[in-house]
This record gives C-alpha cells, sequence and structure tokens, in this order.
C-alpha cells in the first residue's frame, strides 16, 4: 500500500487539532501540502477519514475507529527506532495501560515510582477509565493492557487475578457504625445508602451478589464515582458501600471502614490483554515489575 508515516501522522494530527491550518502549523508544511497528504492516505485506503466543511473537520465514523490505530502505528515506528539507538540497554519507549480509577489513584503511583527509577527513559500514559471503557481500550487495542475487574469472561482477553478486594461500610467516625467491628448487610437498612449507578461494574457486581437475599439495599443516593460518595459521606448525608481498596487511609480523620459480612462480597482485580498479542519490551517490563510489587503496594 502506497503511503509512509507522514500520512499518519498528518491525519492524526488533524483529528486532534480538528483543523488543518492548525495541523499545518505543528507539522512545519503547508496548507495545499497536508491536503494532498490525506487526499494520497484516503484514496489508498479507499474510505473517507475526515468530515471536512467551510468552518469545520470532523471525523468520519471510519475514522474515528481508525485513528487509535494510527496513533499505535506512530508509536510501534517510533518505539522501534528508540529500541534501535538503545539496542544495549533497552530502557526506552512508551506504556499505554487502561486502570480503574481507585487502583490508579492509590495503587499504580508505587509502581510507577519504582518503574521510574528503573526504567527513567520510558514514557508512561495512563487511561483512567470505567472497568468497561477500560477493557474496550484494551480491546481495541489503544492500551497495551490494563487493571481492571472484569474480563474474566471475555474471550478476546486474558484475565490474571492479582488481589481480591472486599466491599466494605464507609461512614464518619461519630457514627453509630463505627462502633461496630463488623457490620452485616442487614444492618444496612436504617440509614440512608450511598452507592454507585446501576451502569457501573461495581454496581452490576453487588446487585449480582446480594441477588438471592432476602433483604437488599435500597440505594437512596446514586454517585457516578466512588469519590462523589466519599464526600457525601463525609458530608453526614448517609453511609456508603465502596471497595476498600478506594477508601482512603486509616489516618482519615473523619471516614472510617468497616467489613461488611454475611455475606462477604469481593471484587477481583487483574492484569487483562488481549488474547495472543505480544506486549512491547517496555509494556513487559512494568507488567513484570506489577507483578513483583502488587502485594506491597496494595497493602496485602
Amino acid at each position: 500500500m502506497n503511503y509512509d508515516l507522514q500520512d499518519l501522522r498528518a491525519f492524526v494530527k488533524i483529528a486532534e487539532f480538528g483543523s488543518f491550518h492548525e495541523a499545518a502549523q505543528w507539522l512545519h508544511l503547508s496548507q495545499p501540502a497536508l491536503t494532498r497528504r490525506m487526499q494520497k492516505l484516503e484514496e489508498n485506503l479507499g474510505i473517507q477519514l475526515l468530515d471536512r466543511t467551510t468552518r469545520r473537520v470532523s471525523l468520519t465514523a471510519v475514522g474515528r475507529d481508525f485513528l487509535p490505530k494510527a496513533r499505535r502505528l506512530l508509536d510501534d515506528f517510533e518505539n522501534s527506532i528508540l529500541g534501535i539507538r538503545e539496542l544495549a540497554e533497552r530502557q526506552s519507549g512508551v506504556v499505554t495501560l487502561a486502570c480503574i480509577p481507585t487502583a490508579a489513584f492509590y495503587f499504580l503511583p508505587t509502581v510507577i515510582k519504582a518503574y521510574n527509577r528503573e526504567y527513567p527513559k520510558i514514557r508512561i500514559r495512563i487511561l483512567d477509565l470505567s472497568g468497561n471503557e477500560g477493557l474496550e481500550s484494551v480491546m481495541r487495542g489503544e492500551a497495551d493492557f490494563g487493571i481492571n475487574i472484569t474480563g474474566g469472561q471475555q474471550p478476546e482477553v486474558d484475565f490474571l487475578p492479582l488481589i481480591d478486594d472486599p466491599f466494605v461500610l464507609a461512614c464518619r467516625r461519630d457514627h453509630e457504625l463505627a462502633q461496630h467491628e463488623r457490620v452485616s448487610w442487614r444492618e444496612l437498612e436504617p440509614f440512608r445508602l450511598i452507592g454507585v449507578g446501576r451502569s457501573s461494574s461495581n454496581r452490576m457486581l453487588l446487585d449480582h451478589a446480594l441477588a438471592d437475599l432476602t433483604w437488599r439495599p435500597r440505594w437512596f443516593y446514586e454517585v457516578q464515582h466512588l469519590s462523589t460518595s466519599l464526600g457525601l459521606v463525609e458530608a453526614g448525608l448517609g453511609v456508603s458501600v465502596l471497595p476498600g481498596l478506594a477508601m482512603p487511609g486509616d489516618d482519615h480523620p473523619i471516614l472510617v471502614s468497616r467489613p461488611l459480612v454475611e455475606p462477604v462480597v469481593t471484587r477481583k482485580i487483574g492484569l487483562v490483554r488481549r488474547h495472543g498479542a505480544s506486549l512491547s519490551p517496555a509494556a513487559d517490563k512494568f507488567v513484570g515489575l506489577l507483578l513483583s510489587k502488587w502485594p506491597q503496594a496494595a497493602g496485602t
């Protein structure tokens, strides 16, 4: 196929800026030269990637699907060049991972700090996404791998379990339930409960695990993010159920967690990779360090 990497780079920059003018400035090309590159790419692919009007440029449906693939091709080329230059050290490249926000905030910094010390030239991109969005980004090839609570039932991905993260009660230190060593689900009945929305992977997991109970929680407040639920708890609006990994440290001045029992519900956090896909040297090094550091970093 008669196109080169400069054609792909032109397409990516036009998509990012939404403008031929700004993309041409960034690439140090004239607008006619940039237009010719795009026309050449679309002709060779046999498909239209951009919708052009006098006011704006937008991606077609095919263009939106092709954009992450083009970025990956450019990254792979860059990694190959860097790898040739530093073949002896093998300490260059870029790692892209899709991570659920709780793990990204409370766990990843520890691993990244150790990784940066050992491989200071490798860049890291973190896509902090919900479970479903993160899984899709791995399957589409936008991320090298993911840290997720879903994926075990997907034939397109391999799921390597790392830890079990139990759901806990989050309440204020001055709340009556904070005086208990552990709390049963039934004991939550008198209180206003704060939970995440039905589309959340965490909510779906809880609904499935509690389906056979004679009493099931009735969520008075529903939020989209776990951090929002903690804010409502801190304000004294109710109590919440969330993964233990999402809780702040034991030294938090206001919030405290208590184990939830009868039943104990856990979510399994694991490493997600596209089935049959090989990792770049940079990503492979990150995964190796991740697997060695996870127990210490997660506090298990």
